[in-house]
């Protein structure tokens, strides 16, 4: 599945400037992450077990 056929959603908690921010895609087997800056650059895939795992850790601040 390439990032064009993805659906790309940004963060409710990140500013609508030029601010850091992360897009999450998610598909059946995996979570897509990429920066939003960078749309076009590279990726990281997670399993959905592993982005359940991280999503406490990083929500912790």
């Amino acid at each position: 599945m390439s990032a064009d056929d993805l659906a790309w959603f940004k963060s409710s908690y990140s500013s609508s400037g030029d601010g850091d921010c992360v897009e999450v895609a998610a598909a059946p087997s995996a979570v897509h992450v990429r920066d939003s800056k960078n749309a076009a650059g590279p990726q990281l895939t997670l399993s959905p077990g592993a982005w359940a795992d991280f999503i406490p850790y990083a929500s912790r601040g």
